[in-house]
């Protein structure tokens, strides 16, 4: 499979003081071939201002008319896309130079139809880097229980993750599988549960850390906000792409997470019917269930620091 030129798109909003690092890690790739489409998800005068400090003809800005949400614009970009190929990238995340050369290098000896081509990534942390996943899906396994059934008590994105910065993809599998458009949350889960039934489309990874993706205890994010109600009605609708081990798998991971940190003790027994309701829940999701509300969050952060770094997960 041969990649000749790549369409790069980056939403954004209200990050003037990020989006320039991430457009240059773009422009500084040593694959050439490319188009920088940022995607402004409304009104933003300041990024705009940012965005003109940069002196590329490669770069283009979409400024949306009105804030439209993060699955929206990336579709937006992907319409505006004149190559085949399109590489995501969120504006305060960034690329290592040899990132989208690797991935194109990598095609060359892919014969699947419609690959996603991810990668590895450093997660940026204040107290230090990990690297994640720490696994990777197996070729006969669903993309949810890859996604949601947990092995390591890990946090939810160190063991498996399908993050939109390592990601590159036909623009022929975006037009025909787009973002759910509206979504709040749990775009690029949604996203990739719905690609993986569309016909020839597989998951392969460049085994190596390409990306660096930035998590700040001071930095809000869509992904950070605890709310447990939005995932479990996301949860409950998408029912039918996930398999009944995943299922429960999110409700122990994910939802109890949300709302053990909001301390909304009175979901605690409707959420562990939750998992039996639609699921088949293992010991060890019950276990990691219980954790998340019994253990002290602070001992949860110091038993997830020792097991991403020096966890393995197979």
């Amino acid at each position: 499979m041969v990649i000749d030129k790549i369409s790069v798109v980056i939403p954004t909003l209200n990050r003037s003081d990020l989006i320039c690092r991430a457009v240059n890690s773009a422009l500084c790739q040593t694959f050439k071939d490319i188009e920088v489409i940022v995607v402004i998800d409304g009104p933003d005068e300041a990024t705009s201002a940012a965005l003109k400090q940069i002196e590329d003809e490669r770069v283009r800005v979409l400024a949306l008319k009105e804030n439209v949400g993060g699955s929206d614009a990336r579709n937006a970009g992907v319409r505006a896309a004149r190559f085949g190929w399109i590489a995501f990238l969120d504006d305060d995340d960034q690329w290592l130079p040899e990132k989208l050369q690797r991935q194109v290098n990598f095609a060359r000896g892919l014969n699947n139809p419609l690959p996603v081509i991810c990668c590895l990534l450093i997660a940026r942390t204040e107290v230090c880097d990990y690297v994640w996943p720490k696994k990777l899906p197996n070729p006969t396994q669903h993309i949810s229980e890859y996604l949601f059934v947990r092995n390591s008590f890990t946090t939810g994105h160190g063991e498996a993750w399908l993050q939109p910065s390592t990601l590159l993809i036909k623009k022929q599998l975006l037009e025909a599988v787009p973002f759910k458009s509206g979504l709040k949350k749990h775009q690029d889960s949604d996203w990739a549960l719905r690609a993986a039934l569309h016909e020839g489309v597989s998951f392969e990874f460049v085994t190596e850390p390409l990306a660096i993706v930035y998590f700040s205890a001071q930095r809000k994010t869509v992904s950070s906000n605890y709310n447990w109600k939005y995932s479990l009605d996301w949860l409950r609708e998408s029912r039918n792409l996930f398999t009944p081990k995943a299922y429960s798998g999110f409700v122990a991971t994910q939802i109890a997470l949300e709302a053990s940190r909001k301390r909304q003790w009175s979901s605690f027994v409707s959420l562990f019917g939750e998992m039996y309701r639609f699921g088949r829940p293992r010991l060890f999701d019950i276990a990691y269930y219980m954790g998340m509300w019994f253990v002290p969050t602070s001992l949860q952060f110091k038993i997830r620091h020792i097991f991403n770094k020096y966890g393995r997960t197979k």
